[in-house]
């Protein structure tokens, strides 16, 4: 009997399938990226800024803590992405 793989994983030397995550993840990281980026600059520029103790508003607040999720949230999962379609690439080139 031949042995078996585990279901889900290719082999070494199949490609990976174009239906992989990969595409999904740097849409969604990217996404979340930059609307972390658009918190923290409104935060700067429209909200009333930060000071020594915090925002210094209501709606300033929201968005720190909006920007403060998501831009290490967005970083990971754009970086876990580009690590992927690093991978898939290479994967292609053998």
């Amino acid at each position: 009997m031949p042995a078996s793989r585990p279901a889900g994983r290719p082999a070494a030397h199949e490609p990976a399938s174009a239906d992989d995550g990969t595409s999904q993840l740097l849409r969604a990281g990217s996404l979340i990226l930059a609307i972390g980026i658009v918190a923290i600059l409104l935060l700067l520029t429209v909200f009333g800024g930060v000071g020594i103790e915090g925002a210094h508003s209501n709606s300033g607040w929201l968005t720190l803590i909006t920007g403060a999720m998501c831009l290490p949230f967005g970083a990971m999962l754009t970086l876990l992405g580009a690590a992927k379609w690093l991978r898939n690439r290479s994967l292609q080139r053998k």
